[in-house]
């Protein structure tokens, strides 16, 4: 019938129908996974369902050093540059930017096993790369060398990983590509790039540390709107005569919501003082001013933080080298710059109104 041809019938699945049904169908795909990876024997604890993990997808170049590669892809192009990584595939790769913090979580993931053992609710790294599949053998060689735990490799030979980032509905993506990093935000998955610290800095080896600054981050950008358009003394009076109304949410409230559910996994075993995750709020906000608003924005959303620095304008710097992160998420490159000369890595995330007046290089 005419009715059936357009797909309006009512033999038609609605929208929501449609979704249910693939819904379904992927959780079959799961349980028969699930049931011929159960008859192997393996000591090893498998990779959790997307669904349950924290996905944390991180490109090659955020992982491991890869400056002299890049520097011959640039160069001779991509043909000498797979020769290059074939060749060296023995060759250790360094830590690069990323890696203390994939390190961090990992250890977070240990402690989790062994409090509950058969929750899928943890961290998964994704290696998500654009390298070619020939260069994988020397990936795979390094992240063994280290001893890391990660299994899904998603390897594009040239091709934007968007599609993939969204099909493990990724929590977080980290790349040394300003561009790859911008298509993410702009398809809705918060996303940094990363830049290496100019000095070597010891990290925590327990406890897993991540700074972030307040607005366009954690928040929306609309009271940077106010600072750039309007200057101080109109954002303060805007802040204070909104501070029971919450900020709008920014590109990674949803990454700080998932590690305060992580938090108290081990708060509920009585581990609060023995966490091994600590957050940080480092902003340039002034607290008598317009911190009110920002406390309680958190406080509305359920959210804890574990420490609040108002700078007043303060670099921040001198505070990142106390609190030694192992990633600082700034939207101001301004602000990266000033954390990488003290050695802290940090973390771009090209949102909001800042961009505008200092694009990201």
């Amino acid at each position: 019938s005419p009715g059936t041809m357009s797909g309006s019938g009512p033999e038609a699945p609605q929208p929501s129908e449609a979704a249910d049904v693939r819904l379904q169908e992927a959780e079959q795909d799961w349980a028969a996974a699930k049931a011929f990876y159960d008859n192997l024997v393996t000591k090893k604890p498998r990779p959790p369902k997307p669904q349950n993990a924290i996905t944390v997808a991180v490109s090659s170049r955020a992982l491991f050093d890869l400056v002299e590669e890049r520097r011959i892809y640039q160069e001779q192009g991509v043909e000498k540059y797979v020769e290059y990584q074939q060749n060296n595939e023995n060759v250790t790769l360094k830590p690069g930017p990323a890696f203390y913090f994939v390190k961090a979580l990992e250890h977070v993931n240990a402690r989790l096993l062994e409090l509950y053992p058969d929750d899928e609710e943890r961290f998964d790294i994704v290696l998500m790369t654009n390298n070619h599949a020939q260069v994988g053998v020397r990936l795979i060689n390094s992240i063994n060398h280290y001893g890391l735990t990660i299994e899904r490799f998603c390897m594009t030979g040239g091709q934007s990983p968007i599609g993939y980032l969204t099909a493990y509905l990724t929590n977080l993506y980290l790349s040394a590509d300003s561009e790859k990093v911008q298509e993410a935000i702009e398809a809705g998955i918060a996303s940094a790039t990363m830049f290496t610290a100019n000095k070597d800095v010891s990290y925590s080896d327990t406890q897993l540390r991540v700074a972030f600054d307040g607005d366009a981050v954690i928040f929306s950008d609309e009271s940077e709107q106010i600072v750039k358009e309007q200057g101080l003394d109109r954002f303060f009076e805007h802040e204070q005569l909104n501070e029971n109304k919450p900020l709008a949410q920014g590109p990674l409230k949803g990454f700080l919501e998932d590690l305060g559910k992580i938090q108290k996994k081990f708060y509920a075993k009585n581990e609060r003082l023995n966490c091994p995750i600590r957050t940080y709020l480092v902003t340039a906000r002034s607290a008598a001013s317009s911190g009110a608003r920002v406390l309680k924005t958190l406080r509305s959303w359920g959210l804890e933080i574990d420490e609040a620095l108002f700078l007043a304008g303060a670099p921040k710097g001198p505070i990142l080298v106390k609190i030694r992160p192992h990633i600082f998420f700034d939207d101001q490159m301004f602000h990266i710059e000033g954390a990488q000369k003290l050695g802290t890595i940090a973390a771009h995330v090209p949102y909001g109104v800042a961009q505008k007046y200092h694009k990201s290089s």
